[in-house]
C-alpha cells in the first residue's frame, strides 16, 4: 500500500479518537468565545485525553469488521450489548433503548424497528459517531462500503437521515484517503450517493456558515453540519478539531467526526504530537486493558489489511 494512503488511513482512526477526547470536557457546555478557544486536552467527566462512547462503539464496529466481511449485524449487536453491560460512562438514549431490547431477547432488526416506530422522529448522531471503521475496511471498495455503512447504522438508528449521513461521511473519508482535495471530496461524495433530500442543503450551506449558526446538538443534522463546517473552513487537522469542539454542546461527537475526516485529509503526522501522546482509554471496558494512539494505529492497519 502507498505510504501516504496508509498515513491517511491511520490518521482517520487516531483523528477520530483524538477529536472525541478533545471534545469530551466541552460536552454540554456553551460555545467557547473565539478569544478563549481550548487548544489542549483537558479533564472533564473523565481524565484528560480519555476517549468516550463514540470511540468505544467504533472499536466494537472495527473488531466486528475484522472478523466478518461483509458486516454481520447480529454479531455487531452482540458486541454493542456486551459494551453496554460493562457500564460505559455515557451512552445515547436511543442507542441504549435499542440495545436494552436486544439484551431482553429481541433480535437486532426487530429492536431497531420497534424503537423507530415508537419514536419515528428520533434522528440522533449515535450511528454517525462510530461509522468511520467501515470507510477504512472498504476504502477501495465503494459498493461494500456503502452497503455496510447503511447496515451498521440500521443496527441502532434506522432513521433515513442517520443512515444517509453515515454513507456520506464514509464516502468523504474514502475520497480523502484517495488524495482528493477536501472541497472536491465532499462534493464528489454528495453527488455519488442517493443523499437524503433533507441533508442536501445542509451540506451545501456548511462552508458559508458562521460559528453562531451552528447549534452542534446531538441531532444528526446539526452534528453533520458542524463537522463539515470545521473541515471545509480550516486548513489543518488541528484547526478543524479546535473549531468544532469549541462549539460546545455535543462536542465530543462532532469532534470525533471532524477528526476522522480531517485525519483522512491531512494524515496521521498532521495530528499534534501532544494530543496523540495524551490520548488514552480502556478497551474492552472494565478489563484494565489500556488503549493509546498505537492501538488505534494497529486497528486501522488491521481494518485495511496491512496487518
Amino acid at each position: 500500500m502507498d505510504s501516504m494512503i496508509l498515513d491517511r488511513i491511520r490518521g482517520t482512526a487516531v483523528g477520530a479518537a483524538v477529536g472525541d477526547a478533545m471534545g469530551m470536557p466541552l460536552e454540554f457546555s456553551l460555545a467557547v468565545p473565539c478569544d478563549r478557544l481550548v487548544r489542549s486536552m483537558l479533564p472533564g467527566r473523565v481524565p484528560a485525553g480519555m476517549f468516550t462512547d463514540d470511540s468505544e462503539m467504533a472499536i466494537a464496529l472495527a473488531e466486528c469488521l475484522i472478523e466478518h466481511r461483509p458486516l454481520d449485524p447480529q454479531d455487531l449487536a452482540e458486541r454493542f450489548v456486551d459494551w453496554l453491560r460493562r457500564s460505559p460512562d455515557d451512552v445515547g438514549i436511543h442507542t441504549s433503548s435499542v440495545l436494552r431490547l436486544i439484551q431482553g431477547g429481541y433480535d437486532w432488526d426487530t429492536a431497531a424497528r420497534t424503537m423507530q416506530r415508537h419514536n419515528p422522529g428520533s434522528a440522533g448522531n449515535g450511528s454517525l459517531m462510530r461509522c468511520w471503521p467501515v470507510a477504512l475496511a472498504y476504502w477501495d471498495e465503494p459498493e461494500q462500503r456503502r452497503s455496510d455503512s447503511v447496515l451498521q447504522s440500521q443496527v441502532t438508528h434506522r432513521h433515513p437521515e442517520c443512515v444517509s449521513a453515515c454513507v456520506l461521511v464514509n464516502e468523504i473519508i474514502a475520497n480523502l484517503i484517495h488524495g482528493e482535495e477536501i472541497h472536491a471530496a465532499v462534493t464528489h461524495a454528495a453527488q455519488s450517493i442517493p443523499l437524503d433530500p433533507n441533508l442536501v442543503p445542509l451540506v451545501e450551506q456548511a462552508p458559508g456558515l458562521q460559528r453562531e449558526d451552528l447549534p452542534n446538538s446531538g441531532w444528526i443534522r446539526h452534528t453533520l453540519q458542524s463537522a463539515l463546517w470545521g473541515l471545509l473552513t480550516t486548513n489543518s487537522f488541528e484547526e478543524a478539531v479546535v473549531q468544532v469542539v469549541n462549539l460546545g454542546s455535543d462536542a465530543d461527537t462532532a469532534g470525533s467526526i471532524v477528526g476522522a475526516m480531517a485525519g483522512a485529509a491531512y494524515g496521521l503526522q498532521s495530528i499534534p504530537a501532544e494530543w496523540r501522546e495524551t490520548l488514552n482509554g480502556e478497551w474492552p471496558l472494565r478489563t484494565g486493558n489500556h488503549w493509546r494512539a498505537a492501538q488505534f494505529i494497529e486497528l486501522a492497519d488491521r481494518l485495511c489489511g496491512e496487518r
